[in-house]
Order: structure tokens, then C-alpha cells, then sequence
């Protein structure tokens, strides 16, 4: 092993250290080759990268979305400065719509001027089955027309708030057939590939069809950024007339991705502009601050390339990878420059290669291992089944084993052709603070391990008070369009986010429709709408004047619960239609009747989206107030179930809950469940890989105690906080240990090179904290810094992420340099060196 190691550092010096020119020809074409992909880059913020993969609950969402109708409309508020229903307000409110429908990709816009009215005036329904009357229309009392869309329990907090101020247009987008076949096609394919079913024509097909889907995507959310830009420009043409927001998924997936792009360029850049500052700062000399930022671009530009090569997407949850590998890459650097600078002090006549291979020598084995278990902490992510989270780990995986490979290749290449220069005083500032916290420890021992105590206690606490929640109006600025528009329709006009409860008629009825349809042939009970003398109201569960009570029963729950906003279903239409019999109950001849000869433009606003075909099918839509701040998501979703089976008496397979809620919500339990579970296969490994490197068992369990506390403290207190984990935050503690774990190593590494000088711990203690101290210092001070720049991010869980992050390498930092030393004098884990060795 040991003339191993001692061929590949022969090798090695003389590749890079003696051919420094020919080392930096190589990667100069290296890393262009490679690079020269990064012109493939894409960003992705769609849904579907939000959402489970290969789930049954999303299959089951996807069809009741293609039966239903999808949530998939954007949605424009209209706050008049004027009386909404005035002339002049109407006016404008009708010059828009128009404005809009010139956009080639928008179906329809639908406003409060083109929805049926029945009652202003009442009208029968021989009229209405003649003539549908809108605001527009002859004959329309203004009047009455504002009290019934304010009071109707379809339109009111829909498209009209309550008070009858503001309103909303609803724009639907054309049905994309491209996408979804295409779509579908690579999805039955996939699951071909998980049943292990795929033939070798099938994988091209695969390859071939995610190909034309990726392609036609990438082209139809260009298409939709340019439609939601035309509809901005026609919005603001009617802003003197409104106030007007425009919100809806297609435009919070194309803000998100201007948000991607922008912390991509803003925090890269600014992350490298605070290191470059930090580094002069701190080593005073310019080739301590080039050879750093060469070794982050052509690494940053390498990972690039090598994501545009592989077809991988930076989503939200990536989207801090290149500030993070800039970080991780500067870091690696910095332990370089501070051992470099060590030995030259401490042998200022050494020639500059003497120099760098001592270095090389002396940190490449713990920086190997510092990466290793970096890379196993992000590879934690992989088993998540959240395709972003999963790509994001393994976008870490390979970004850490390029910043490695530039680090020890093009550093030292560049470092060994820099003169030789005189050594500068070490004895700074950080040397001063370093010493002073060996003295500590030193002489407080007790107060250090009390401390310790605490914090750990605190945080256990803070950790069962953990929640997972996913409020997207507060995953955004209050000064962004996206939370203004989102909080007024949240407030003024239902809620938000979609939560759908699908109710099926129960199996015993379909037993006894295939009994009754065995014994007479004639009866056709599954036309639509013509099903014998009682039509649909004859042949179907739920559209009788019998299980409409039920109906409004369940509505009338749904609606009666504090989280929940606009509540849509087939009671809404038959409230709506009560008036057409004059108030009235509507017994079965009459809801045949009125379904057999109401217009189909009625039906598929009234009845189509609530009912299937058949009428065996409920669907209630719901809208969830995101900005309940006592919304409690997976709780209401386990209340709703749990009131439809014990207190309505439905068997559980009829009910299936539904919708972006259901589908979020599930995402982040389930990446709560995996990360807090991998968390101890991930201690368990890195603590196999301190036995190894230091070859001590009680040594690397020593080690690892201070960064179990770190990532505890760091959820602790983010429990205690009450801040709620969402899709970035709970990668938190992943990241924690990945990169706290780095300083562990160091510093037990020099520390058994110390020890041995004299076999004195707090000697041995003293000379670590002064040196392999002071990079640890700076390393942290740098992830530190480079993370708080997240701050200025628009996405919240963005600041979060960076502001929590710095914070665990601050408590990683100071109990790397308190609690570690002090547990190696106290358990003595060294030994004696032997008398005749």
C-alpha cells in the first residue's frame, strides 16, 4: 500500500508539478471540450418537478384532470378605481377580455360579462334552454344582475368577491394534444423500464420520444413566457382604470424560472465577488485570490457543461448548486494556501516545488476524504423519490469530484510558477481568536460540556416541534406579483390551492346495475343523457333527488371548515337552478328534464366539471386558504377523509382525495421520511470512514459526536423557530454534515501529526487551534459569507436555506474547536508510542 501511494505521488508530481505548462495546456482543453455544453444548460420549474415519481397518486391526479378539466388557466384580478358594475368600468373590463383573446394560445376568457344569469330578471327554463343571458345581454337589469353574481353560490367568491369589488378573468389556455401525447407516451414507457418489461426497440423508442418531449416542452414554456409577457403589456394598458394581478400555475412556472435564472447569475456572481474579496483580505498576496477563482470557473464552467451534456435540469430545488460548488471549491483551496503558507514559514529558504509538494503531501489524503464524505451526505438525496431533490444529489455527487479533481491539479499547477516570496507573519488576528478558544476550553472544561448538554437537549426539543408545510404564497416575497396576486385571491375570492375530493358511487351499486341489466335487456341504463322514462336521474347513483341531499351534506361540511375558501360541486349548479322551479325541492322527473334540456354551454360550466358522465362520479372542488397561517395541510386532508367514512358512512375505497395540495404534501412527507431516515445510514458511513482514516475507533467516534450536534442544533432551531420545512430547507441537515464533517478531518488529521512531536494533548491542542484552526476559520467564515448572500433571494425558502446553512457551519465551527478538543483529552484516544519504534 505504502509503495503504492508513494508510484502515484512520483506519477503525480511529475505531471502536474514538473510539467506545470503541459498540466495547464490539458485542462485548459479539458475543461473548453466540456464546457462548450453548457450552451445546452436548461432550467425547469414546472409542476411535474415537484411532484412523486412513478406515484399512484399523481396518475390518479392526472386522470381526474383529464376528465375534469385541469387547474392548468391563469387568472387575472381586476380592482377597479371606479364602481366595478359602472358603465365606464365595464367597458374597460370587456376591452380587456377582447385584448386578450388575440393571443393565439388563449381558448377562452371568461368574466363576470359572460357568465348565465337566471335571475336578472327570473327566467324559466324553456328560456334558458332557448337563450342564455349574460350581462351583456338585452334586457339585463344591472341590478339585479350585481346582486345575483354576489349571492349565486357558483360566481360569488369565484369570479366576484363578496362585496361585489373585485373580480377576476379567467383565462384557459388551448389543450396542448402535442405535449400530452407525447407525454403519455414516454410515461407508459417508463413504466415498462420499472417492470424491468423493455425491449431493446422500446428503449430507443424511450430515448427517442423523451427526446421530441423535452424539445417540444422547452418550446412551449418559451411559448408561455412570451403569451404571459403580451398579457402584462395588455394589463398594463387598463391600470389606470384597476388595480390587476396576474397569477395562476403557467405564471408562477415562468416567474420561478426568472427567479432561477436570476439567483443563478446574481448569487454566482456575487458569491465569487464576496471570495475574491475575502481572499485578499485574508492572504493579502493577488496569486492567493486568482488561483482560487481559476479553480472555481473552470470547475463552475465544467459542471456546467457536463449538465448540459447529460440533459439535467436546474430546477428551485437546484438551483444554489453553483454557488454551492463555488464554495466547496474555494474551501478546498483555502485549506491548500493556509498549509502552504504554514510551511513556508516555517521553511522560508525551501524552493517553490519543495514548497507545493509538501503541501500536496501533507492535505491530500485529508481533503480526499473531506470530499468523500461530502459526496456521501449529498448522495443521501438520491434516495428520495423527487426526481429535482434526487438530480440536485447527484449534481453534488460529480460537482464535488470536479472541484477535487481542479483543486489538486490546476491550483498546484498554476501555485508551482509563482515565485518564491518571503514568508508573511501568521500571527493575525485569526491566529489570536484560535489560541484564545484552546485557552478556553482549557480552563472551562465543565462550562464546555454543560454547554454541549444543553445545546443538545434544546435541540431534541427543538426537532420534535419540526413541521413539513408548503405555503406557496409565503414561499415568495410580499413585494413579488406572484404573493400580492395569490394573497387577494386567496382573501377576496376563495383560496389558492386546489385540493379535489372525488367520491364513487359504491361497489354494490354497479353489482346491482349488473344484476337489473342481466335480467332486462331493454333497459338501457348507461346512455347519457337518454336512459329510459327517468333518465339520468333513474340510472345514475348520485343524480337523484335522494343522494342530493347527501351532496349538499358533504358540500356543506366542506364548505363549513375554517381552511377551506370556494367550494364547487354539483350542489352549487342545483342551488343555482332551485330558482327555476321557484325554490323549491327538484324531485327526479324534473332534474331529468332539466338535464336532458339545458344548453350544453350550461352543462359544461355547471355540471361537467363535478360529475362524470354517467353520474356514478362526485368531484367537489375545493380551494385551501394558503395563507391560513393555522393551516395544518396533511391534518385537514386526514380530518375530510376521516368525516366522509365515520360520520357520513362511505367505505374507504369510494374516497380519493386530490389536487396540487394532496400532491405537494405527500412530496414533502415523503422527503421528511427519507432524509430523516438516511440520516443515521449517512452517520453510520462517514463514521465507517473516520475508522479507516484515522484508525481509531474511539477517534471517529469522538469526531462524529460534534457533527451529529451540529445537524440536530440546526433543526432544533428551525423547530423551535417554527419555521416549517419545505422542499429546500429539509435538505438542510444533508448539507450540514457534508460540509462540517470537512473541518472534523482536518483538524483530527493534524492533530495526530501534532500529538506525536511530544504526546501532549493540550500542546498538541494548542498548535492545532493556530494553524489547521486558522483554515477552519477561514473555510467557515467563507460558507458562512457565500450562504448569506442567499438572503436577497425573491424565493423564501431560498433565504432560509442560506441564512440556516451559514448558521450550521457557524455551530459546526465552534464546536470543532471547543467540544472535539475537549472530547479528545478527555477519553485520550492516542495512546503511547512505543519504546523502541
Amino acid at each position: 500500500m505504502q509503495k503504492n501511494m508513494q508510484k502515484f505521488t512520483e506519477i503525480y508530481e511529475s505531471l502536474i508539478l514538473d510539467r506545470p505548462w503541459l498540466t495547464l495546456a490539458l485542462l485548459f482543453i479539458l475543461t473548453a471540450s466540456i464546457g462548450y455544453y453548457s450552451k445546452d444548460f436548461k432550467l425547469d420549474a414546472s409542476g411535474d418537478t415537484l411532484v412523486l415519481e412513478n406515484d399512484s397518486a399523481l396518475r390518479y391526479y392526472r386522470s381526474i384532470s383529464a376528465r375534469y378539466g385541469s387547474e392548468d388557466y391563469l387568472v387575472i384580478t381586476y380592482s377597479p378605481k371606479k364602481d366595478l358594475f359602472s358603465k365606464t368600468i365595464l367597458a374597460d373590463l370587456a376591452k380587456l377580455r377582447d385584448q386578450l383573446k388575440t393571443i393565439k394560445r388563449i381558448h377562452s376568457v371568461t368574466t363576470i360579462l359572460d357568465v348565465p344569469l337566471i335571475n336578472s330578471p327570473p327566467i324559466t327554463l324553456s328560456e334558458l334552454s332557448k337563450n342564455i343571458r349574460t350581462l351583456e345581454s338585452p334586457g339585463t337589469i344591472p341590478g339585479m344582475a350585481r346582486k345575483e353574481l354576489t349571492t349565486s353560490p357558483f360566481y360569488s367568491n369565484l369570479i366576484i368577491s363578496p362585496d361585489g369589488r373585485i373580480t377576476a378573468l379567467q383565462i384557459k389556455l388551448h389543450r396542448e394534444e402535442v405535449w400530452h401525447r407525447l407525454f403519455n407516451k414516454r410515461n407508459s414507457l417508463r413504466e415498462l423500464r420499472m417492470g424491468n418489461t423493455l425491449t431493446s426497440e422500446q428503449k430507443k423508442e424511450l430515448a427517442r420520444v423523451t427526446k421530441k418531449f423535452d424539445e417540444y416542452s422547452d418550446s412551449l414554456l418559451k411559448q408561455e413566457r412570451i403569451d404571459i409577457q403580451k398579457i402584462r403589456s395588455i394589463m398594463e394598458r387598463h391600470r389606470d382604470k384597476a388595480q390587476l394581478f396576474l397569477g395562476g400555475l403557467p405564471m408562477i412556472i415562468a416567474d420561478s424560472m426568472d427567479y432561477i435564472r436570476s439567483d443563478l447569475k446574481l448569487f454566482g456572481l456575487a458569491v465569487l465577488l464576496l471570495l475574491i474579496s475575502f481572499l485578499y483580505v485574508a492572504f493579502r498576496k493577488p496569486h492567493w485570490v486568482y488561483l482560487p477563482v481559476l479553480t472555481c470557473g473552470a470547475a463552475g464552467l465544467s459542471m456546467l457543461g457536463i449538465l448540459g451534456l447529460l440533459g439535467w435540469r436546474v430546477t428551485v430545488v437546484s438551483s444554489n448548486f453553483i454557488s454551492l460548488l463555488l464554495i466547496i471549491t474555494m474551501s478546498l483551496t483555502v485549506h491548500l494556501i493556509v498549509r502552504y503558507r504554514e510551511l513556508h514559514a516555517a521553511k522560508p529558504d525551501s524552493d517553490q516545488r519543495t514548497l507545493v509538494s509538501e503541501t500536496i503531501r501533507s492535505k491530500f489524503l485529508p481533503s480526499f476524504y473531506t470530499a468523500i464524505t461530502t459526496m456521501v451526505a449529498f448522495a443521501s438525496l438520491i434516495f428520495s423519490d423527487i426526481r429535482p431533490v434526487i438530480d440536485f444529489g447527484w449534481m453534488m455527487v460529480i460537482g464535488i469530484s470536479v472541484a477535487f479533481f481542479f483543486t489538486f491539479t490546476l491550483f498546484p499547477a498554476g501555485l508551482v510558477l509563482i515565485k518564491v516570496s518571503q514568508p508573511r507573519k501568521l500571527y493575525d488576528i485569526t491566529g489570536t481568536v484560535t489560541r484564545y478558544i484552546a485557552n478556553l476550553i482549557e480552563h472551562w472544561k465543565l462550562c464546555v460540556l454543560l454547554g454541549a448538554l444543553i445545546l443538545a437537549i434544546v435541540s431534541l426539543v427543538g426537532i420534535s416541534k419540526l413541521t413539513v408545510e408548503n405555503s406557496f404564497i409565503n414561499y415568495f416575497r410580499s413585494s413579488t406579483e406572484i404573493h400580492q396576486g395569490m394573497k387577494l385571491i386567496d382573501q377576496k375570492l376563495g383560496g389558492t390551492t386546489p385540493l379535489d375530493i372525488i367520491i364513487d358511487a359504491p361497489a354494490s351499486f354497479f353489482r346491482e346495475m349488473e344484476e337489473e341489466k342481466n335480467a332486462s335487456a331493454e333497459e338501457e341504463l348507461y346512455g347519457y343523457p337518454e336512459q329510459g322514462e327517468s333518465g339520468i336521474a333513474g340510472s345514475s347513483f348520485w343524480f337523484n333527488s335522494y343522494m342530493l341531499e347527501d351532496v349538499d351534506k358533504i358540500h356543506n361540511y366542506l364548505d363549513s371548515l375554517p381552511e377551506t375558501g370556494k367550494v364547487l360541486s354539483i350542489s352549487t349548479a342545483m342551488h343555482m337552478l332551485q330558482s327555476l322551479k321557484d325554490g323549491k325541492n327538484l324531485d327526479d322527473f324534473f332534474l331529468s328534464v332539466l338535464f336532458k334540456h339545458l344548453p350544453d354551454e350550461v352543462k359544461q360550466s355547471l355540471f361537467s366539471p363535478y360529475m362524470s358522465e354517467d353520474g356514478n362520479q362526485l368531484r367537489f372542488s375545493v380551494r385551501v386558504i394558503d395563507s391560513d397561517q393555522e393551516l395544518k395541510r396533511a391534518e385537514l386532508l386526514e380530518k375530510i377523509r376521516n368525516h366522509l367514512i365515520e360520520n357520513m358512512g362511505f367505505q374507504p375505497e369510494q374516497i380519493h382525495l386530490t389536487g396540487m395540495l394532496v400532491l405537494y404534501n405527500d412530496v414533502l412527507q415523503s422527503l421528511f421520511s427519507s432524509q430523516i431516515k438516511t440520516l443515521g445510514v449517512v452517520f453510520l458511513a462517514i463514521l465507517t470512514m473516520f475508522i479507516v482514516l484515522f484508525r481509531s475507533f474511539k477517534m471517529a467516534v469522538l469526531a462524529i459526536l460534534p457533527n451529529i450536534l451540529a445537524a440536530t442544533t440546526i433543526l432544533g432551531i428551525i423547530g423551535l423557530a417554527g419555521i416549517p420545512l419545505d422542499i429546500m430547507t429539509i435538505t438542510i441537515a444533508a448539507i450540514t454534515i457534508g460540509i462540517a464533517v470537512d473541518d472534523t478531518i482536518h483538524y483530527v488529521h493534524r492533530f495526530q501529526e501534532e500529538y506525536w512531536q511530544d504526546e501532549n494533548y493540550w500542546y498538541a491542542i494548542m498548535r492545532c487551534h493556530i494553524s489547521i484552526g486558522r483554515a477552519m476559520y477561514y473555510t467557515s467564515m467563507i460558507i458562512t459569507v457565500g450562504f448569506s448572500i442567499l438572503a436577497l433571494s425573491n424565493f423564501i425558502p431560498t433565504i432560509y436555506f442560506g441564512l440556516l446553512t451559514g448558521a450550521a457551519m457557524i455551530t459546526a465551527l465552534i464546536l470543532n474547536l471547543t467540544l472535539l478538543p475537549l472530547l479528545i483529552v478527555l477519553v485520550r484516544p492516542m495512546g503511547k508510542r512505543l519504546k523502541n519504534s
